[in-house]
């Protein structure tokens, strides 16, 4: 890339992308010239684009001036680290929510303004539930998802939802009506809004003081939508047991 063309919004962001793809793939930390003429890029175009890059945390500068990855890198990582460890910490208590239910057993965390699930005890039945690990679904027709919803852990959205089934809430204000009725009850349920035939049941997991995950199970209706309440109280009381345990991690969920 020798001439300096005119720069378009788009190249400006493919630009910016190959600026960050070439310092996290480095061995070690580069200077802005290097990236220069790797790049082919004129040093004020460089300059320009790091420093962008640099406010949006997505580079810093280490101590010699050469650019290395940035706070959202470490945080992305750490954010890593942390799901691994609260799955592992959290196996106990949802292989025995799976024993007694013999459901599928979901934990699902909070991340990019949604719900992502995380780990997964799957069913004892023929009939049960799919793996939901690493699979998007909308937030609002979870079990897991009302319940971050419920304690604000991610924004209630507004206006139109896209509903995955006609039973699935439509709005956001339709959802947000729900959301007190959930913190009162202590647990979430979801019959047929996912999708037809599905029902789940999900309550809040803390540590140190804050909601930081959501532990629920999942299953055809026709099993689990009889009795809600006591299914609704056997999960709250597994995830409140987590909860303790999760206190006692020094690191997991603290601000």
């Amino acid at each position: 890339m020798s001439a300096q063309q005119p720069s378009t919004g788009t190249q400006s962001i493919d630009r910016a992308a190959d600026l960050v793809a070439r310092v996290v793939r480095g061995d070690a930390g580069l200077t802005a010239t290097e990236l220069s003429e790797a790049t082919g890029l004129a040093r004020s175009t460089t300059s320009r684009l790091l420093a962008a890059l640099e406010r949006a945390e997505l580079l810093a500068r280490d101590d010699t001036g050469r650019w290395a990855p940035g706070a959202l890198f470490d945080a992305y990582s750490s954010r890593r680290a942390d799901d691994e460890v609260l799955a592992e910490l959290a196996g106990p208590t949802m292989r025995e929510l799976g024993e007694i239910t013999g459901e599928t057993v979901n934990l699902g965390v909070p991340r990019r303004g949604t719900v992502v699930q995380v780990a997964q005890v799957e069913s004892a039945y023929y009939l049960g539930s799919r793996d939901w690990v690493g699979t998007d679904v909308p937030a609002h027709a979870s079990a897991l998802g009302k319940v971050l919803y419920a304690y604000r852990v991610i924004p209630v959205p507004t206006g139109p939802l896209d509903p995955p089934s006609r039973s699935a809430v439509r709005t956001g204000e339709q959802l947000a009506e729900q959301l007190a009725g959930i913190r009162r009850r202590g647990y979430a349920t979801t019959v047929d809004e996912l999708e037809p035939g599905l029902t789940g049941v999900a309550a809040p997991v803390r540590a140190h003081g804050r909601v930081v995950a959501a532990l629920g199970i999942s299953g055809p209706t026709s099993r689990l939508a009889g009795d809600l309440v006591s299914t609704g109280t056997l999960v709250a009381t597994h995830a409140a047991a987590l909860s303790t345990r999760l206190e006692q991690h020094r690191h997991l969920g603290a601000a």
